[in-house]
């Protein structure tokens, strides 16, 4: 069967940044098993032949109408697939998928039924959002990042953009390329509608936003910078937790210096 990246080089590069970036997460520790999860909006790839491609699956749900996603196609990292296999094979562990004109469910057209991440839910969410404000974002990246994960398992770094200013605080490049900061959902049911809008809601501030004891979600105009943010974010958390090892409290950039990182690089926030 003819794969759908055939001579379609622009739809070929961002799959194959999507497996790039799986390869970093499961050589970073970030994606035990089939933990993680990706998704890429191809539509503005998909050509007439993409758009009459028959469905290789029956019609199933998302959970919700999300209206901006009508005609909408996407690129998925499968269920129950692992990281290190859609690095080296993405079109065998994850599925092309086309949404309906009901906003509501999907079908997969290529280039195998491979069923879509149990995360779709808040990931197609994303995506709606992102449409819907017209910010340009097409990839979602979902992953389970050590030290971010561990630091909400402490309380005090809860509160509303706690983890925000000690992360900025570690190193000025977090502050500059993560301009908006972490937000935080406490912890809800994986793979539910109720964490999907909770998400949607944290997107309105953030776009990086952590699953309380669960993983990071971030969203971005390609699945590299998605990435980055995530990578920029840990290294500050590795800074804070390595001098936690060696035995005292990191002092951290003030926010007098931090406030005028914020006006060199016109940062918002």
């Amino acid at each position: 069967m003819k794969s759908i990246l055939e001579n379609r080089p622009e739809l070929s590069k961002r799959v194959n940044e999507v497996a790039e970036v799986a390869g970093y997460l499961w050589q970073k520790g970030w994606a035990e098993r089939n933990g993680g999860n990706i998704t890429i909006n191809i539509t503005d790839v998909a050509d007439d032949e993409i758009r009459n491609m028959k469905p290789i699956s029956e019609v199933m749900q998302i959970g919700k109408p999300l209206p901006h996603l009508k005609g909408c196609y996407f690129f998925c990292k499968g269920t129950n697939r692992r990281m290190r296999d859609l690095a080296r094979w993405p079109m065998e562990n994850a599925s092309v998928i086309r949404i309906l004109d009901d906003c509501a469910s999907y079908v997969i057209i290529a280039d195998n039924p491979v069923k879509p991440t149990s995360e779709l839910p808040s990931h197609l969410s994303m995506h709606n959002y992102q449409i819907g404000i017209g910010s340009g974002y097409k990839a979602a990246l979902h992953t389970h990042p050590i030290d971010l994960i561990a630091m909400t398992h402490n309380p005090a770094f809860l509160e509303k953009d706690k983890l925000t200013y000690l992360l900025w605080s570690m190193i000025p490049e977090t502050r500059a390329f993560c301009p908006k900061g972490l937000g935080i959902i406490s912890y809800k049911m994986p793979s539910s509608m109720e964490l999907a809008d909770a998400t949607v809601e944290m997107l309105k501030d953030y776009d990086v936003v952590m699953w309380e004891k669960h993983g990071v979600c971030s969203v971005s105009e390609n699945i590299m910078e998605a990435f980055d943010m995530v990578d920029t974010l840990s290294k500050s958390a590795q800074i804070y937790l390595t001098a936690k090892s060696m035995g005292f409290e990191p002092e951290g950039t003030s926010m007098k210096d931090m406030e005028a990182l914020k006006v060199a690089f016109n940062l918002p926030k």
